[in-house]
């Protein structure tokens, strides 16, 4: 039986448990208290330690080679585990950037796969940092 997902992005200080199940994306571990279990790392979709100095242009290019290099097949397998193994097929993507400051430093890998995983299979990835919640299209 195949499992359908449901993905969603945030960041660790604004993920509430009612969200889903929370999904490590990130290289390293918060080294804040969270108050809630991590359910999974979804290593495929962290960047390395090398990128995180990094400028947006090299740090995107760099990273959809990456999330290319792993595929769409790939990825799927890695999150369908982890949301099996978390009882729950609504997986939250979380990171640490905050996405409502100004532009130039707004951006992050956690809507650089969304943006990535729409291309690549049509579903939408919704972000619920921004004090909103969509319904997220579902993954095969």
């Amino acid at each position: 039986m195949e499992v359908e997902l449901q993905l969603f992005t945030n960041r660790y200080q604004r993920f509430r448990p009612d969200q889903g199940a929370p999904v490590r994306t990130t290289v390293g571990k918060p080294r804040f208290q969270l108050p809630y279990d991590v359910a999974g790392f979804a290593r495929l979709l962290a960047p390395t330690y090398g990128m995180l100095r990094m400028q947006e242009g090299p740090y995107r290019h760099i990273y959809l080679e990456r999330l290319e290099a792993a595929g769409v097949d790939l990825i799927s397998e890695q999150l369908a585990e982890i949301a099996d193994a978390a009882g729950n097929d609504r997986l939250v993507l979380l990171c640490f950037c905050d996405l409502n400051v100004p532009p130039p430093d707004n951006w992050c890998h956690r809507r650089m796969f969304a943006a990535w995983w729409e291309d690549q299979t049509g579903n939408e990835v919704s972000e619920l940092d921004r004090r909103r919640e969509t319904p997220a299209a579902t993954l095969f």
